[in-house]
């Protein structure tokens, strides 16, 4: 671990943080897809109902439900690999991950022009963003 109070330890901090809020992000998302899934289901099939994806929901469902676990699972065990070893590779591809996973969101709200929901992605990305650039080799 780097001194804290340097630039290694501000990108140390930095980088468990984003893992932090994307793995609670898309952990608690996912699981609750789970837990709930009729409940979402029911929701998202009214919400797509005059969209071209209304036929789809269902799949889309687990497809975004797979996603969101997988970008949380990466983020959550990246965090643990950075804090124990260093080593933020896990971690980067948590945060692509969940970069691909906020435009799939934000593409479904566009399609179903709930433009105010689209829009509210848009601090989510930039933290992905944040944490493609701050786990980058680079």
């Amino acid at each position: 671990m780097p001194e804290l109070h340097s630039a290694a330890g501000a990108t140390y901090i930095a980088q468990l943080l984003v893992c932090a809020l994307l793995a609670i992000l898309f952990l608690q998302s996912g699981i609750d897809k789970i837990i709930d899934r009729r409940g979402n289901l029911e929701w998202l099939t009214g919400h797509f109902a005059k969209s071209p994806l209304a036929g789809m929901v269902p799949a889309l469902l687990l497809i975004l439900t797979l996603l969101e676990i997988a970008a949380g699972a990466l983020s959550a065990v990246g965090g643990v690999m950075i804090a124990i070893g260093g080593d933020p590779t896990i971690a980067f591809y948590g945060a692509v991950l969940s970069g691909v996973t906020i435009v799939a969101l934000f593409f479904g709200q566009r399609m179903a022009k709930e433009y105010p929901g689209a829009a509210s992605l848009v601090p989510y990305f930039l933290v992905a963003l944040a944490g493609i650039y701050l786990l980058g080799d680079g």
